[in-house]
């Protein structure tokens, strides 16, 4: 199995037998560049491939690359993964990981498919990305039965369905989730996480204040600020919770109103006070590692996390919860729905091979490993039942998982999806460094009521 990165190529034998032999450097961006990884807190051998023998015979010898994860233990569960398959099939798996920031490794599919190339097999995509892709992706139709894709959730089928193309695969969903420290909610007399964004500010600043005279680096919450794809997300929730329930909302976008103007400027408010002056360059690494290393009280993150702040090595392991994001009063919790999917480029050289590889990743006993191991979102309802799944996925109880789901408006974008997240997230990256949400919310509606098509 070849790897294009420095991380040592894990034995077959050791890869099987757990999902951490090593522990190498997250690969997030720079901020985060030389914590190490905390071990999950479960490991599992990788899952046998199913049929192996037929698809040995069919495509043993061959090679394909897959441009997959490099959030949390992602990386390693792919190469954990590939050595299995390899091992079973004879299918060598060459493992790229993506670019950190979603936007980025957008950036780079995008130029891969528009230059016709052949250098990946197949690829995850986020939930986000199928319309935007469908042209360069293989019609996945003819290798999934009907009745082989009713295990999936349908709405995760249907959004993968372009032209009436089945373009990809569910792999792991994910939805966003407060993270919060027991321990502390415990020693400064507070008897439950934050229900209003109100009381996050107040409990963090409490919190943050005294942890702050042992630890000058304590913060009260961190989350994902950047201006990238994350930060859609984070404030998609801010403004669905708080009485503006989309970017668009009966055909046009109405962002310059009083709700999210008073929630951006409390968002605002949060920078240089309970989050790092530097929230505004983090993205999900840079908030997981200041809540596993003990830095903060409150993280917004997706499922992934949960598996690292509960790790073998994690500072808040034992000793911390997961709770719906707060809303404000009047409105629901909400989470962003997130999600990655397996894709294949119709320009492989080997698409067959990569279906088997597809096929097997985002097969039950692949979404159960992942789950269990990695505290991933099953795309398959049945797994998500799973008792075992259930016991290390504490955030999948109804008290958090029902949470309302909002989705970004890729659909109603369509192929202008991507310029109108760029638009969205660089202005509320400016009101977090400092804007006045009045003078740069009028232009943004402006521009994306542009880029809505028109009926």
């Amino acid at each position: 199995m070849k790897v294009k990165n420095k991380l040592a190529i894990i034995p077959a034998s050791l890869a099987m037998a757990a999902i951490l032999s090593i522990t190498p450097a997250l690969p997030f961006s720079s901020h985060a560049a030389s914590i190490q990884a905390a071990s999950p807190a479960v490991t599992m051998a990788a899952p046998p491939v199913p049929n192996a023998a037929a698809i040995m015979k069919k495509y043993g010898g061959t090679s394909i690359t897959f441009v997959g994860d490099s959030v949390g233990g992602g990386h390693l569960r792919d190469l954990t993964l590939a050595a299995r398959f390899q091992a079973d099939t004879g299918i060598d798996v060459n493992i790229v990981e993506h670019p950190s920031s979603s936007t980025d490794s957008y950036s780079q599919l995008v130029r891969d498919f528009q230059a016709k190339s052949s250098a990946f097999d197949a690829m995850m995509i986020d939930v986000v990305w199928p319309g935007d892709f469908a042209p360069y992706l293989l019609n996945l139709t003819p290798y999934f039965s009907a009745s082989y894709l009713k295990q999936y959730a349908p709405n995760v089928i249907a959004n993968d369905t372009v032209g009436g193309h089945l373009v990809a695969i569910p792999w792991f969903g994910d939805f966003g989730l407060l993270y919060y420290r027991t321990d502390l909610l415990k020693k400064y007399g507070f008897s439950a996480p934050p229900k209003t964004w109100d009381e996050l500010t107040s409990m963090a600043q409490t919190i943050q204040a005294g942890e702050r005279k042992s630890n000058p680096s304590f913060y009260g919450f961190v989350f994902q600020g950047s201006a990238y794809e994350g930060l859609t997300c984070d404030a998609l929730e801010w403004l669905a919770s708080s009485g503006t329930p989309n970017f668009i909302v009966n055909g046009k976008a109405d962002l310059d109103n009083p709700n999210a103007i008073k929630m951006l400027n409390l968002a605002k408010s949060w920078v240089g006070t309970i989050s790092p002056r530097g929230v505004t360059t983090y993205q999900e690494g840079d908030a997981q590692v200041a809540f596993t290393s003990g830095n903060a009280a409150f993280e917004r993150n997706w499922p992934y996390a949960y598996s690292l702040n509960a790790a073998a090595g994690s500072k808040v392991a034992g000793k911390f919860g997961v709770a719906p994001l707060p809303a404000e009063p009047g409105s629901v919790p909400v989470a962003t729905v997130g999600g990655w999917q397996v894709a294949i480029s119709k320009y492989s050289k080997n698409p067959g091979a990569a279906v088997e590889w597809a096929r097997y990743i985002t097969s039950p006993a692949v979404e159960k490993f992942d789950a269990i191991t990695n505290t991933n979102v099953p795309t398959i309802p049945a797994v998500a039942v799973d008792p075992q799944v259930r016991a290390t996925n504490p955030y999948l109880d109804p008290a958090t998982a029902d949470a309302l789901r909002v989705a970004r408006p890729s659909g109603l974008f369509g192929i202008n999806y991507q310029k109108a997240t760029t638009d969205i997230y660089q202005v509320i990256n400016q009101i977090l460094n400092g804007a006045d949400p009045t003078s740069v919310l009028p232009g943004l509606d402006t521009k994306l009521n542009a880029l809505l098509p028109k009926m």
